[in-house]
């Protein structure tokens, strides 16, 4: 019988206000941190814990996470268009703000973000996201070991 698959987690991390959090998660559940990034960003000296530099572009990033992740995985992102990609990749993804994008989800988050951005195009001001709160940060918490958890009692992981 093979060894499970190791739990990455991706993190979409040049706008990422829970990078630590993750961090500390991963490190108690043993799991192996990719920070994907456009510009080098300072991370731990861990093993487990990997900065990944990508070439300048609005999707460059994107793209690196995307082309990787796979079912077993977690990522992190608000990027709404990448969470799609991600969760049609079998992975779980979750906001920083600890909202979980599914399959039951995705396309809902996709077409309330597309209408905003045309409304936006055409000069209506819609705001913008809610300032990150201390309950978010309890909440990202919550929901990535909750992720971690199950993926583990599903076989990934050690």
């Amino acid at each position: 019988m093979s060894p499970p698959k190791e739990i990455a987690i991706y993190v979409d991390a040049d706008a990422c206000p829970v990078k630590a959090e993750v961090y500390r998660v991963a490190e108690r559940r043993r799991s192996k941190v990719y920070v994907v990034a456009n510009s080098p960003i300072a991370v731990p000296r861990d093993a487990s814990i990997e900065r990944i530099v990508v070439a300048a572009g609005p999707d460059a990033a994107d793209d690196w996470i995307a082309g990787r992740v796979a079912l077993g995985d977690v990522v992190i992102t608000a990027d709404i268009p990448l969470a799609s990609r991600c969760v049609k990749a079998g992975a779980n993804v979750i906001a920083p703000n600890g909202r979980a994008f599914t399959e039951a989800s995705i396309g809902l988050a996709l077409a309330t973000r597309n209408l905003l951005e045309e409304l936006r195009s055409i000069g209506e001001a819609t705001g913008g996201p809610k300032p990150f709160a201390p309950r978010d940060r309890s909440a990202f918490l919550s929901a990535l070991d909750l992720a971690i958890v199950r993926l583990q009692r599903a076989g990934f992981g050690p």
